[in-house]
């Protein structure tokens, strides 16, 4: 007796059919396939809102993959800074595992306060424009539990975290960690310790977690992103040739610019030597690979810098290279650190600052008045001493170039109020310049941390219209070097704390400027104005050292060996403190002067070398 074959009605089979559309595995798409198929970019949010394309940006494709390859389990990104990796690596991340491998996902960035505005303004928009995501996380419902550092869906959630948080960093288990930009992250998270183990110890109960951590780097020796890139693959991504097809990374090196005409700019091929327009080079990178210099490695690390970005064109690069290095050649590395960092996403050399004294010695000059003819106007240091109170005042001109005018020591009892009564004759005098014109203290910065710090804040509050300010110093290689007065002092006074640390790189980098002009430092020869052997010997106490705490680089200011007295230094920190402080418009206005003057000079940079 054969089989009967009972027919299924239609809706019966209609309804099969959903059943199984609803159970069936998904298909196997890699990230970067997952996003070409369903992200959507916000209007508001990209340059270029609309269907995502991996193609606009080719060398994103290999480093999205390598994320949801079940085989990798942590992926390093350290890059500059304009490569698109907030959308490829962060948001499209949270998309996949969303829709396709629902699972428990944290993202952490530096503070709070930046996960709040990455939730609002940057996941947000993706979840509400991109349609397979629209919906799965009910944001209406006071019952859902969803807030704005928290998003549930089915299956799995989104908790945005500060890694300056213990409270945020509490046990929760994650498969997927989103850490982005750990080189901004606090050594601490308060007294919780090192933020990134702390997520990470949130991923032992998942044999298949994923790590994802992205940053542009910092200082060489305390970068996070640095470590774990060296622990990596080291992959770099290499282009061929647009006229003999040899592959090679993009690097700053083989980058020509201003030749042979002013604005030009041009790349050589490291093998075959020809020279090529930008849109040539990028037009091949949709051939790009990377290259991984140890394979061997568990974890897949990518480095990347902006030459090849797509985002950004190379006359931008330049540009931002010229200011850097015009502010370098005056003494301030600050903008070309920064260039260093987010435009070729390397880490920066802080090299151990020292300036000899007798080379400052021999450059004194004679001074045909108090005031120079240069000076536009003076700030003073004062310290105290259990005897004698030590006095400098600065004079300052245009890009901040300065002028020794005066280095006095005040000497009396500290406890009788007539040495207290001299100093303040002495900061009320005036000083006289070549023509006749007489400039008053602008500002004083007084240190109230050592020696008599009440009668020093009594002082100085009494004072506070003459802009005699009392200062605290404080050490440490991210204390700002300036920041906002407070009161919370037994004598009630205004009180500046001053990154002390910050001062004497600033004021380093400017001795070693040897041409006369901006953040150039000038002294008398004048014996009467005190700058004798004795004052260059403290004003060049110190020197930046580093030292390692707990397996990380740190740096530090330490006397020379043989050196004891340092008053000059502090002095001379506190009297450009004052300057800072007072901020006055007519210096700033001249430093920006002068920015484009060395270009208008014709002064020409015709390679890549800094």
């Amino acid at each position: 007796m054969g089989k009967r074959t009972v027919p299924i009605p239609q809706h019966t089979a209609e309804m099969l059919a959903r059943v199984v559309a609803k159970i069936a595995p998904p298909p196997k798409l890699t990230l970067s396939e997952w996003a070409d198929n369903y992200r959507r970019l916000s209007q508001g949010t990209s340059a270029m809102p609309g269907k995502w394309r991996t193609s606009k940006a080719p060398y994103q494709k290999e480093i999205m993959d390598a994320i949801s390859d079940n085989h990798v389990r942590k992926v390093v990104v350290m890059s500059a800074a304009q490569i698109g990796k907030t959308d490829a690596l962060v948001l499209n991340t949270i998309g996949y595992y969303m829709k396709y491998a629902p699972a428990p996902i944290m993202v952490m960035q530096p503070s709070l306060e930046m996960g709040q505005g990455f939730s609002k303004e940057r996941l947000t928009p993706m979840l509400h424009d991109t349609p397979c995501l629209r919906g799965m996380v009910d944001d209406r419902s006071r019952m859902s539990g969803n807030t704005i550092l928290q998003k549930k869906f089915p299956g799995g959630l989104v908790v945005i975290v500060g890694a300056n948080s213990p409270a945020s960093l509490a046990s929760r288990p994650i498969k997927v960690l989103l850490a982005d930009e750990i080189d901004r992250y606090p050594a601490s998270a308060g007294k919780e310790g090192d933020p990134l183990s702390l997520a990470a110890k949130r991923q032992t109960s998942y044999w298949d977690k994923k790590e994802v951590y992205i940053s542009t780097p910092t200082i060489k020796g305390q970068s996070r992103i640095e470590v774990e890139f060296e622990h990596s693959t080291q992959e770099e991504f290499y282009v061929p040739c647009p006229n003999c097809g040899h592959y090679q990374p993009l690097v700053w090196a083989n980058l020509h610019f201003d030749v042979p005409e002013p604005g030009d700019i041009s790349y050589t091929c490291e093998k075959c030597g020809v020279a090529d327009e930008e849109y040539r080079w990028k037009a091949q990178e949709i051939e790009g690979k990377w290259v991984a210099a140890k394979p061997e490695e568990k974890a897949r690390g990518f480095h990347i810098n902006t030459l090849a970005s797509t985002f950004c064109g190379w006359a931008e690069v330049v540009e931002k290279f010229k200011l850097a290095k015009q502010q370098l050649d005056v003494g301030d590395p600050e903008k070309m650190k920064t260039w260093v960092n987010t435009e070729m996403g390397q880490t920066w050399e802080e090299r151990g600052k020292t300036v000899e004294s007798d080379n400052l010695l021999t450059r004194r000059e004679i001074y045909d008045a108090e005031v120079p003819d240069g000076v536009m106007m003076l700030t003073a240091g004062v310290d105290t001493q259990d005897d004698r109170f030590e006095v400098e005042v600065v004079g300052w001109g245009k890009g901040k170039e300065s002028w020794g005018i005066r280095y006095q020591k005040i000497y009396g009892d500290m406890l009788k109020q007539t040495v207290w009564n001299d100093l303040d004759a002495f900061l009320r005098r005036t000083w006289q310049k070549r023509d006749g014109t007489r400039l008053h203290l602008l500002a004083v910065c007084m240190d109230s941390g050592g020696h008599f710090p009440d009668e020093v804040l009594r002082f100085c509050k009494e004072r506070t219209a003459r802009r005699i300010f009392a200062i605290k110093g404080r050490g440490g290689a991210a204390v700002p070097y300036t920041s906002n007065p407070t009161k919370n002092n037994r004598v009630k006074a205004p009180q500046f704390t001053i990154g002390v640390d910050t001062g004497k790189t600033i004021l380093y980098e400017r001795l070693n400027v040897q041409s006369e002009g901006p953040n150039y430092c000038h002294f008398p020869l004048n014996k009467e104005c005190g700058y004798d052997e004795q004052y260059f010997q403290g004003l060049t106490a110190e020197k930046m050292v580093m030292r390692y705490k707990r397996g990380r680089a740190v740096f530090s200011w330490e006397l020379k060996d043989g050196i004891k007295r340092n008053e000059p230094l502090d002095l001379r920190n506190y009297a450009t403190a004052a300057v800072e402080i007072a901020n006055p418009p007519e210096l700033a206005e001249e430093e920006m002067r002068q920015a484009p003057a060395g270009y208008r000079r014709g002064r020409r940079q015709i390679s890549g070398g800094i």
